[in-house]
């Protein structure tokens, strides 16, 4: 009997690889390790409508338990992978057993980025990036009237829209000179800016919080320079790292993620990566990237399926990711960062219009704020100049 293969986690990018592998007719006896008690779910509505209490678990649910068992898709939920012996071929789980493995396919995604700061142990210091890092937070809401958010990027901002609509007293610390400094321009960066700043959050840049103040529980934020901020709760809204550390252990190749080829191939024998977790070779950026979107996740679990079953396809995407905060809803198609000059199509003050960014004559990203129409032309443009990788597989 043959060895299974191996997924190990249960989100997003493990969904797919082993829907993907069904779908192409291979019958492989398939096992997804969950390290959560949950079925897989989606995350994107964490941090904004499940955080609200709009939608419900079952609402976020990607596939329940049934319908993966009717694909012969074995899910191990609420238990974790502790050790990958890429030698001998299995994996240490967290209950006691040991499971070997024909193929394995990390798909750890991320984990919140935690600022190491004196205080950061005291009740009231959240991160969001699960179910129960939510129902936590919710919880610790219900008495919280002020709240400081440490990082102004994707998390932070649709967490501040949604806590400014329930009333509370919202702060942002931001390192930068500017919001979403990482992934977009100037002119976005102020819109976003400015519309938080109408909706009564305090944003406040180059600044950073210098320690968490409390006995037992959170009660200030004091910062670098001098400031100090009332606080119920401390948001940490930081980035996330790759969960790369078991392949690390096993001996695979990281590099700010596991690294993999175009194939989503690993530096071990029969071990591949998929999803947030993994770092791999771009030729449309001439650089190896790391993607955090459910986008990649999808596209790029299909293109290791291929792979497994013998029908290889290089993969090099256009990523584009998306942002709601208030009545406001950001697209964006490309990388921007290293761009040499950029292009505003329409008028800011109108709350629709459009960045285009370049180095030198290149085309290759593009934002838009509540301008879906020249988000997908834009976004047709950048897919039609995507060159071929030449890579053999």
């Amino acid at each position: 009997m043959s060895l299974p293969i191996t997924i190990i986690g249960a989100g997003q990018a493990g969904v797919k690889v082993a829907e993907t592998l069904r779908a192409l007719g291979v019958t492989d006896h398939i096992i997804m390790i969950g390290d959560e008690p949950h079925p897989p779910y989606q995350r994107p509505p964490l941090s904004k409508k499940y955080l609200l209490g709009k939608i419900t678990d079952a609402q976020l649910w990607l596939q329940s338990p049934d319908l993966l068992k009717r694909k012969e898709i074995e899910l191990w939920s609420g238990v974790r992978a502790e050790q990958v012996d890429a030698a001998a071929r299995n994996v240490q789980l967290s209950d006691g057993r040991k499971l070997g493995y024909g193929k394995l396919i990390f798909a750890t995604g991320s984990f919140p980025r935690r600022v190491p700061l004196l205080g950061a142990e005291l009740d009231g210091v959240h991160v969001l990036r699960s179910i129960a890092d939510v129902l936590q937070l919710r919880e610790a809401l219900a008495d919280a009237g002020r709240v400081v958010i440490i990082g102004g990027g994707y998390i932070g901002l649709e967490v501040a829209a949604v806590l400014a609509e329930l009333g509370k007293q919202i702060s942002i610390l931001e390192a930068q000179d500017r919001l979403l400094k990482r992934v977009t321009g100037q002119a976005v960066a102020s819109y976003l800016h400015e519309l938080h700043r109408a909706r009564g959050v305090d944003i406040r840049l180059s600044s950073a919080a210098r320690r968490i103040d409390g006995v037992r529980r959170v009660e200030q934020v004091s910062l670098a320079d001098g400031a100090v901020l009332s606080a119920d709760l401390v948001l940490m809204a930081c980035g996330g790292i790759a969960n790369d550390e078991l392949a690390r252990a096993a001996g695979v190749t990281c590099d700010g993620g596991i690294v993999v080829d175009a194939y989503g191939r690993a530096s071990a024998p029969d071990i591949y990566a998929v999803g947030d977790c993994a770092r791999f070779p771009s030729q449309r950026y001439g650089r190896t990237i790391r993607l955090e979107s459910v986008q990649n996740a999808i596209d790029q679990a299909r293109s290791v399926a291929q792979t497994i079953a013998g029908k290889p396809s290089a993969y090099d995407p256009l990523p584009w990711f998306w942002s709601d905060q208030f009545d406001t809803k950001l697209q964006i198609a490309g990388l921007s960062d290293g761009h040499t000059r950029s292009i505003v199509r329409g008028e800011p003050s109108t709350g629709s219009f459009s960045v285009e960014y370049y180095i030198g004559d290149a085309f290759v990203a593009v934002d838009a704020i509540n301008d879906a129409k020249a988000y997908m032309s834009a976004r047709r443009t950048l897919a039609s100049s995507s060159p071929a990788l030449e890579v053999a597989p």
